[in-house]
């Protein structure tokens, strides 16, 4: 019951964020990519974290829907005080998972996390600098097809596993940074 509770209160809190601000990676100018489509709610949180982001046990959490290599993703949520995000347990994943479904329109989209194999084939570590010690992997993964495969994709198939993808693909991207 305790978990329904929690859940349910995520959600709410969930649908109340908002889209971040985004470089234009063509132009290089700040643009708002999302058109408010709901009146504006004033809503008081007993949180740090900035507006849009979601809150969970520390952390504020943020889909940002523009795809992007997985290089600029990092550079773009550095640039709002985080990291590409990093996963250190199921319910993590399930906060994850839950900010990106009601943040966009589709319900399978693959997004970037900030896991990276790039220094070292097979020693894989956060760019957020926190321990790399729970995966979510799909089944035969991570495979680095090709030699190329350093980076983690976050949502892949049906079971909403992770894959080691190529860096410079393009994604919506899950950005994460303190409270």
């Amino acid at each position: 019951m305790k978990t329904l509770t929690l859940s349910a209160l995520l959600c709410a809190m969930m649908a109340l964020t908002r889209a971040a601000v985004l470089p234009d990676a063509e132009a290089g100018n700040w643009t708002n990519s999302f058109s408010p489509t709901e009146e504006n709610h004033v809503v008081k949180r007993s949180t740090s974290c900035p507006k849009d982001w979601t809150p969970f046990d520390g952390r504020c959490y943020l889909f940002v829907q523009q795809p992007m290599i997985w290089a600029v993703a990092e550079r773009n949520c550095h640039s709002l005080g985080g990291n590409l995000a990093s996963v250190q347990n199921s319910k993590e994943s399930g906060v994850i998972q839950a900010v990106m479904t009601l943040s966009n329109t589709q319900n399978q989209v693959i997004a970037w996390l900030g896991g990276s194999d790039g220094q070292q084939e097979g020693h894989w570590f956060w760019s957020d600098g926190t321990p790399f010690h729970f995966t979510q992997w799909c089944p035969g993964q991570p495979d680095n097809a090709g030699g190329r495969q350093n980076c983690i994709g976050f949502n892949f198939r049906d079971s909403k596993c992770w894959d080691d993808l190529y860096c410079d693909w393009q994604f919506p991207s899950i950005c994460v940074r303190e409270e």
